[in-house]
């Protein structure tokens, strides 16, 4: 049988045009690879890979010869979930080594926001007073970072090296511990990791384990008047819990960037919250010339009958 020269692939998003905003139009960069959007698909048959961001339920119906699925983003719990995807269907995730940077720059940004009283600073110019606030050394805030992943890893690094007393949950002992972080490992990381910590950054993966980890018994483990990052996945946060812990004053506020619902309803509560930072999912970014790389470097070892450099293991979600 011969091997085919084209390997043919279709763009699935409900809320982006990855073709423009990724720059996925290989035209005469690779004749090999043609990755097109469904209403470009003429032979749904000849379509055997799919780049993806958030496909709709049926997204993936019309094409029965799918093979392999990549996610644009370092989450992969959409595609991992998604009912229209066998278990046959291999699935990759773009890899970006500056996401991870991007990831642990919100991270402190929103912790030295909070601990350095910037909101009250920006109240205190709006009202022509000058009123310098008192301080505390790093060391003496203990942050607790919820997973050790790319991202994860960065952001505790970043926070370490800024002096801030860090510890980490983590499936397993890292190979290369930061120094001076402490990590907890096991099925009671998260809980131990947590205790006593004025603050939690969430960057967990979506498991079936972490589902609404960020919860009430989580949160009666925190400090009193503690403040949370989320950043991992909507999915993370048990929302009534949230709400409770912060009008009881468990919780102070919270930055979030991930919702469950995307994007987040106008008429959402959390929008006039004023203990709330909002941002619109975008803590971190994979780069467009990434992902075109990757993309494509993914649809050619798939042409070629190449083990998939990018797959990330379905049993644990990453």
């Amino acid at each position: 049988m011969a091997i085919a020269e084209t390997i043919h692939g279709v763009l699935l998003s409900e809320t982006m045009d990855l073709k423009s905003f990724y720059d996925l139009d290989f035209g005469d960069r690779a004749r090999d690879v043609r990755l097109l959007n469904p209403d470009e698909v003429q032979d749904p048959g000849a379509i055997r890979f799919a780049v993806c961001w958030l496909p709709g339920p049926d997204a993936f119906a019309p094409y029965p010869n799918m093979e392999m699925a990549m996610s644009v983003g370092a989450g992969v719990d959409a595609l991992l979930n998604h009912p229209g995807l066998g278990d046959d269907v291999a699935i990759c995730r773009v890899r970006d080594p500056h996401q991870a940077d991007l990831m642990a720059g919100y991270a402190v940004h929103e912790v030295l926001h909070v601990e350095r009283g910037f909101a009250q600073m920006q109240a205190d110019q709006d009202a022509a007073q000058w009123r310098p606030l008192p301080m505390r050394a790093p060391k003496e805030l203990k942050v607790a970072v919820l997973g050790h992943g790319t991202m994860g890893a960065a952001v505790a690094r970043a926070l370490a090296r800024l002096g801030f007393s860090v510890t980490v949950a983590c499936r397993r002992p890292p190979r290369d511990p930061e120094q001076g972080v402490t990590y907890t490992t096991g099925d009671g990381a998260v809980m131990q990791a947590v205790d006593g910590a004025k603050m939690v950054i969430n960057v967990l993966p979506l498991t079936p384990q972490t589902e609404n980890v960020l919860n009430k018994d989580l949160f009666e483990r925190l400090a009193t008047g503690a403040w949370l990052v989320q950043i991992g996945r909507g999915e993370h946060l048990h929302e009534e819990d949230f709400i409770a812990a912060l009008d009881s004053g468990q919780l102070s506020g919270a930055s979030l960037d991930v919702f469950r619902e995307e994007p987040l309803p106008a008429d959402h509560p959390f929008w006039q919250d004023r203990r709330l930072r909002i941002t619109p999912h975008i803590a971190s970014d994979s780069m467009p010339y990434i992902v075109s790389e990757q993309a494509l470097l993914s649809a050619r070892e798939l042409l070629a009958g190449q083990p998939l450099s990018l797959a990330v293991d379905p049993t644990q979600g990453y």
